[in-house]
């Protein structure tokens, strides 16, 4: 079987144009680092409005439900953060069990 030079280069340069890595998007798109710290930053503020709630509801006593309503709030917060991290450093591990 014989191969002729120009089709040898013709299928390399379709396989080379194929394996090329995709380009890389403008610095419009959404970031990780802006992903993240934007959810990080709802994260900061909703935990403090949650605590000037309780503590205006403990200093003042005025509104019971509104106390419990922010506890669960900041509870059910951390409990996603955590949980989150923990996946984050489960993988983290698993790629450091990767063989070289």
């Amino acid at each position: 079987m014989t191969i002729s030079p120009a089709a040898a280069i013709q299928s390399y340069d379709q396989a080379r144009r194929a394996a090329a890595p995709a380009p890389i998007p403008d610095a419009t798109g959404p970031r990780a680092e802006g992903v993240f710290g934007a959810a990080l930053g709802r994260f900061a503020d909703g935990l403090a409005k949650d605590e000037a709630t309780a503590t205006q509801s403990l200093a003042t006593g005025a509104d019971p439900q509104a106390l419990v309503e922010a506890l669960a709030q900041t509870e059910l917060a951390v409990e996603s953060v955590v949980a989150v991290r923990d996946k984050v450093v489960e993988a983290y591990l698993e790629i450091l069990r990767m063989p070289v």
